[in-house]
């Protein structure tokens, strides 16, 4: 059964930056071939879409988080990045990577103002 394992979550100031990782196990050899995404769950509210990367790069954000974060793929290590800068108060969520038809248990980004 595939596995999704996310790190590089935590607590960071207000312009800080953060990195999250997520790797894909039991994939078999389509990882490459499969688009990835991460999205997030704030207190209260619906999981939105943070972005996506398809097996060619090409990446899709959320307008919330255009130019401050940037989604990225290595797929010979099967693991997708979140790269976010200037975080804000109102990015404090949980992560969740996916991959088509599964979600990882997620991890905790708090942003402090």
């Amino acid at each position: 059964q595939v596995q999704l394992e996310e790190s590089g979550g935590g607590l960071v100031q207000a312009g800080g930056s953060l990195r999250l990782s997520c790797t894909v196990s039991r994939s078999g050899s389509i990882f490459s071939i499969v688009p990835m995404g991460w999205f997030r769950q704030a207190p209260g509210k619906q999981r939105e879409l943070v972005a996506t990367i398809t097996d060619r790069g090409d990446a899709i954000y959320a307008d919330s988080v255009k130019g401050r974060f940037t989604i990225s793929r290595d797929n010979t290590k099967r693991t997708v990045y979140l790269q976010m800068n200037s975080l804000k108060p109102e990015d404090t969520a949980v992560y969740y990577c996916n991959y088509p038809g599964h979600w990882g248990q997620g991890t905790l980004v708090t942003v402090s103002s």
